[in-house]
């Protein structure tokens, strides 16, 4: 064999050898470009992270990630990224103070909204002036088209039919909570949890009390200020976490301007919208209403005055033209079975016809948004 044979014997083994090592190698020689890029990358940032943190003057020490930010009270900018484009191009501004509670905190009062008393939790102004109507107010979108609030009271008398109304109405139906019911604590977070907004119905009293009587601890005519106030904070202290009252009957009541003064006056110090009911065309509820900048407003229509699916359909159809004619409209009924039934099927009907169904803070005409 001669040299050069013996030459090319090498270097075939040297070249076999090369191949070996290098297909038995953990990690290629070659980077992926996915890789390389997110490294290259990183370096600068990383460079400038070092030059910040070299010379603390040159920014603000950044929150740690962990730390916890505070609930914004007030406006706050938010940027809206339209769809399509990769950075924000328009600025919104929001008072996150009008938003409500988040759904899973929706059955906690708030404590900066609660004043304790003998009779209980009361609600109240906060000291930086938010309002319980604000607080527990249910979403909505904010749109102006036609809009109709339904309220169906009578929620805490009956343990089945509270629980049937909760489960099967939809969260945009308000509630009214009667003072004399049971377990009004575990059915207001029942109520909340499922999306509902709810008030507080207050006893007024009506002609021919006491023959007819709206219930223990009723407020009249002929009772002194300092009484009828007392009875009204048993009743707000029933429970917590609702936007406003609602009268429960009440035809003597709420036409007597020097037994309202005083109800009303306190509703506003506490931040609470009142809704009328509308059964008496002498109410005085809208002047002082005006007088006292409370948020206000009066029900267009009882829809449950028979207690029969086709009535019912009939002023719910009311309603809607209502809506069509004005912008909004209001109706309120009780927790009937055959009620809850006939307003659950028509409410999704009525979606569909382009009615939205919102919560009664959203069509409450209040001076503190004016």
């Amino acid at each position: 064999m001669n040299g050069a044979a013996v030459l090319f014997a090498l270097f075939c083994v040297a070249a076999l050898g090369a191949s070996f090592a290098i297909a038995l190698r953990p990690r290629p020689f070659r980077v992926p470009p996915q890789a390389a890029a997110a490294k290259t990358a990183a370096a600068p940032k990383a460079e400038a992270a070092s030059k910040l943190a070299a010379t603390p003057s040159a920014a603000a020490p950044a929150r740690p990630a962990s730390a916890p930010v505070a609930q914004t009270i007030g406006p706050e900018i938010i940027h809206v990224t339209p769809s399509g484009q990769s950075s924000p191009s328009g600025i919104v501004v929001r008072d996150a103070s009008m938003a409500g509670q988040a759904t899973r905190f929706s059955h906690l009062p708030d404590r900066s909204l609660i004043e304790q008393s003998e009779m209980g939790p009361l609600p109240i102004r906060a000291a930086d002036g938010r309002r319980p109507m604000d607080a527990y107010a249910r979403p909505w979108s904010g749109t102006h088209g036609a809009r109709i609030a339904i309220v169906i009271g009578g929620l805490g008398l009956s343990q089945t039919g509270t629980q049937y109304a909760i489960r099967k109405l939809p969260g945009t139906i308000t509630l009214a909570f009667a003072p004399q019911g049971n377990s009004l604590g575990r059915w207001m977070q029942d109520a909340r949890e499922t999306g509902h907004e709810i008030i507080m119905q207050v006893p007024l009293e009506p002609y021919d009390y006491p023959n007819v009587n709206p219930g223990r601890n009723t407020l009249i005519v002929e009772a002194p200020p300092e009484q009828n106030l007392r009875d009204l904070h048993w009743a707000l202290s029933r429970i917590t976490n609702y936007t406003g009252v609602m009268n429960y009957m009440g035809g003597r009541f709420v036409t007597d301007e020097e037994a309202m003064a005083p109800i009303m006056q306190d509703l506003s110090r506490r931040g609470l919208l009142y809704l009328d009911d509308g059964s008496s065309a002498r109410s005085v509820a809208p002047e002082l209403a005006l007088k006292d900048g409370i948020p206000f407003a009066v029900c267009d229509a009882t829809i449950d005055g028979v207690r029969d699916q086709g009535e019912i359909l009939k002023k719910l159809d009311q309603l809607e033209a209502t809506a069509r004619a004005k912008g909004f409209a209001i109706g309120a009924g009780s927790a009937f079975k055959i009620t809850v039934d006939t307003v659950a099927a028509w409410t999704n009907e009525a979606a569909k016809r382009g009615i939205e169904i919102v919560p009664v803070s959203a069509v409450v005409s209040d001076p503190e948004r004016h």
